[in-house]
């Protein structure tokens, strides 16, 4: 089963990043307000980007080393080789 790490853009203009084992049904949960608390504050408009991982675990790793990026280097962040 492969994991997916994913940036989506907000409403509000933010960048929200997540992993999911399954992007389309993730981003439905989100649009539907059943996602994570911050989307239902701040609906999801698009996925900006995604990117691949073996596992859980990697996705995991991945995810946090996006989020300790700034926002204009998060999209370059799924340009890099894994």
């Amino acid at each position: 089963m492969d994991w997916v790490l994913y940036l989506l853009e907000c409403k509000n203009g933010a960048y929200y990043a997540g992993i999911t084992n399954n992007l389309e049904q993730r981003f439905a949960a989100h649009l539907a307000g059943k996602g994570a608390r911050y989307t239902r504050a701040n609906p999801p408009l698009r996925i900006m980007a995604s990117k691949p991982y073996a596992d859980r675990s990697a996705a995991s790793v991945a995810e946090a080393q996006l989020k300790l990026l700034p926002r204009h280097k998060k999209l370059d962040f799924f340009n890099l080789p894994l």
